[in-house]
């Protein structure tokens, strides 16, 4: 687990941000006036925000954590440029957990107890997060999530814990479930990986379909770890309508390639997350059968016909062009359905710190940033929240956006269909401002 500092200073370079610049540079852009710093009397309120990133940069997630990376560098530097929080610079440290449970809760005590930063984000995949987050409440560090698993939502964690930047599954399938339900079939099968973020999808797109009068025919969990899936396929049942499937991990090029040769020219509708997909290309070879079939974006990949003026910004700052690629690099694809939690959750960490005052990492800063996060109740779209509008909800620290249905066609996906934030809420059982702080 290697230590990087992300500390933006004149420039923002792949080398400067990923290799880091080490603690004197931290050090030098904490002394350093940008525009719209604000100095303070006191060294102590001059030092830099530390906010620990949580990254997969190995294991099953290190597609995913190597743009989480770019995109926390880029909107620190926009931060950083724009004043930093509450006058201060933002440190970013890096510590990595290797998509691994338990190193992400000895992450957690690393974060704490040698960095001392004021907080921790970023984390993904669910099982991580649910092995992680208990040491956070142990410890009173505010542990801000990048997931999608309904592990927060649930009130299961503690009241450390937020995911205010990007939807949950519950939330994401319950609005799509309509949809599906009407435009594809209603005797789905269902692919999926064998741990937390697979079973919300099990729990929760199962009942919603069954609200639309519709019929589970099979269930397949898949390992997250497994290599080859010719095995599972011949389990789906000849009455499927829809194939469902949502697959993580380095082996789901092969996923998807094997479901075609599978099927060939025969088969159901089929409606996957782009989990399946991220960060692989759509005109790789093989991937031809997936014209006409159907996937949940939590961001377009694809520039659409009606982009608005804050993705291209975004695109712009994270360095990913109109086709979802890195703009240095065409077969470097991003993991843009996802990645733009990131983005905004440090936008959503900014404002509830000025909010609060925060000034150090005392409990009692802690405490106030943790009730000004409770306090928060929506997000409008803008440059700071370019995926769209959101609501927060302060009792179960979750946040409720829009979804979009975008269809293949033509080696590219075009949104067919974008939900309301109200399709994607549901009873909230969960209040974690009664627990004590």
């Amino acid at each position: 687990m290697s230590k990087t500092i992300i500390t933006p200073k004149k420039g923002l370079t792949r080398r400067s941000t990923l290799l880091g610049m080490g603690a004197a540079a931290g050090a030098g852009l904490a002394s350093q006036v940008m525009p719209g710093f604000v100095r303070y009397s006191q060294a102590q309120t001059s030092e830099p925000i530390k906010i620990g990133l949580q990254l997969h940069r190995t294991g099953i997630g290190a597609s995913y954590g190597r743009w989480y990376e770019r995109v926390t560098a880029a909107a620190v530097k926009e931060i950083n440029d724009a004043g930093g929080i509450n006058g201060r610079p933002v440190e970013v440290i890096i510590e990595d957990d290797g998509t691994d449970p338990k190193r992400g809760a000895e992450v957690v005590e690393k974060f704490a107890t040698q960095h001392k930063v004021d907080l921790i984000y970023g984390t993904l995949f669910s099982h991580v997060v649910i092995g992680s987050a208990p040491r956070a409440g142990e410890l009173k560090m505010p542990y801000v999530v990048v997931s999608e698993g309904y592990h927060v939502a649930s009130g299961a964690l503690n009241r450390y814990c937020f995911q205010p930047g990007i939807t949950d599954v519950r939330s994401q399938v319950s609005a799509m479930a309509p949809w599906v339900s009407q435009n594809l079939g209603k005797k789905v099968t269902m692919v999926f990986p064998d741990y937390a973020f697979g079973h919300d999808h099990r729990d929760y797109f199962s009942a919603a379909m069954k609200a639309q009068g519709g019929e589970i025919v099979q269930m397949i969990a898949i390992p997250p770890t497994e290599s080859s899936f010719t095995r599972y396929l011949p389990q789906i049942p000849s009455s499927t309508e829809v194939l469902y499937h949502v697959m993580v991990g380095p082996a789901v090029l092969t996923f998807v390639k094997e479901l075609g040769d599978f099927y060939g020219s025969q088969r159901p509708q089929i409606f996957g997350f782009i989990d399946s997909l991220e960060a692989v290309d759509l005109n790789t070879p093989q991937l031809e059968f997936l014209d006409g079939t159907y996937f949940w974006e939590g961001n377009p990949r694809y520039a659409q016909a009606n982009q608005t003026e804050y993705d291209k910004f975004y695109r712009e700052k994270v360095g990913v062009d109109a086709n979802g690629a890195s703009t240095s690099d065409p077969k470097d694809i991003s993991t843009y359905a996802h990645m733009f939690g990131c983005w905004e959750t440090l936008y959503v960490i900014k404002k509830a710190m000025e909010m609060s005052g925060y000034s150090g990492q005392t409990a009692k800063d802690k405490q106030g940033f943790v009730e000004a996060m409770e306090s928060l109740t929506a997000f409008e779209e803008g440059k700071e929240h370019p995926q769209g509008a959101k609501t927060f909800n302060g009792k179960n620290h979750q946040v409720y956006g829009s979804q979009y249905i975008s269809k293949v066609a033509g080696g590219r996906m075009d949104v067919v269909h974008k939900t309301a934030i109200e399709d994607g809420m549901y009873e909230i059982t969960a209040d974690y401002t009664t627990m004590s702080l």
